[in-house]
């Protein structure tokens, strides 16, 4: 399977720049998916430097580079220290992160990632999972509803689609994006379908991955594994990601602010290298899925 059948590698340059690489560095791509970043990285790396790469769907698998250089593992970039350690790397150069799903998943109308197709309940990043988003819709209760589309969704009528998710199912499962579709009709103004579908897709996937914890649990972990003047590019794709990483690099903190010195000081793991960038214009006529991609760049202290 080629790289650019399964995922166009977003603000490739700019990531890859922004890691500074040294040739004989140890990197990691914690985003793997279709080895587009991963190639790149290659490119600048001696012969004694190393790559290793994370990806928890067995599907990107298929686009290991044969490379004595790189290391693929297939797990949760969430275990990003322990399996470091695991291969003996207790430190590493630069980590690159890009979030999201990866255009493969949306493309392949069976894992259900995909608003386009018909297709059962799933949106599993780890097939080897059995919770998917067939769970979500039929078996949370409406209050757990109601906090998925609301918290993940940012959806003003997450309530009342609670709320007619949960009668509906007295009638039988719903096991298709069709029958949700249907179930949440009255919802979806033909003007706004769209949109609205994105949103309710985009909350039931977030929780069915568990992707905000995920990446809380990942960004704690790179000041631990990260070499002083080590750097992370990170790129998300909803407020709700880039805000994680904005705090964190800020105040090494998702909420809240640290202590400060009486001098009215704190200390911070980071310190961001330029402002955000976005994907030029065009960038997104080639790959309309760049649009709303906001990359990141920090470099540890």
């Amino acid at each position: 399977m080629m790289e650019t059948e399964y995922h166009n590698p977003v603000l490739l340059k700019e990531t890859v720049q922004g890691l500074n690489i040294k040739p004989d560095g140890v990197y990691v791509d914690v985003t793997f998916g279709g080895g587009g970043h991963s190639r790149e990285i290659l490119k600048h790396l001696g012969p004694t430097g190393k790559l290793i790469a994370f990806d928890q769907d067995t599907d990107a698998l298929e686009n290991a580079i044969d490379d004595e250089r790189f290391l693929l593992i297939n797990q949760n970039f969430r275990l990003l220290k322990k399996f470091l350690r695991f291969h003996g790397y207790k430190t590493v150069d630069g980590i690159l992160g890009d979030f999201g799903v990866s255009s493969h998943q949306f493309d392949v109308a069976e894992r259900g990632f995909s608003t386009r197709f018909e297709a059962d309940l799933d949106m599993r990043m780890n097939r080897d999972s059995n919770f998917s988003a067939y769970t979500v819709v039929n078996k949370y209760d409406e209050v757990q509803l109601r906090d998925v589309l609301s918290n993940y969704g940012e959806l003003r009528n997450a309530a009342a689609m609670a709320r007619i998710i949960v009668e509906a199912r007295q009638d039988g499962k719903i096991k298709t994006s069709e029958q949700l579709k249907k179930v949440l009709g009255r919802f979806l103004p033909p003007h706004k379908e769209n949109k609205i579908l994105a949103q309710i897709y985009q909350a039931i996937r977030i929780e069915v991955n568990q992707e905000l914890e995920a990446l809380k649990e990942f960004l704690l972990q790179t000041n631990e594994v990260l070499q002083p003047g080590g750097r992370i590019c990170l790129i998300s794709y909803h407020s709700l990601e880039d805000r994680l990483v904005k705090r964190y690099i800020r105040s090494g903190m998702f909420q809240g602010e640290p202590e400060k010195d009486v001098f009215g000081r704190f200390e911070v793991p980071f310190k961001a290298v330029g402002k955000f960038i976005i994907p030029s214009k065009g960038e997104i006529k080639q790959n309309n899925r760049a649009r709303s991609a906001k990359l990141r760049i920090a470099e540890k202290l």
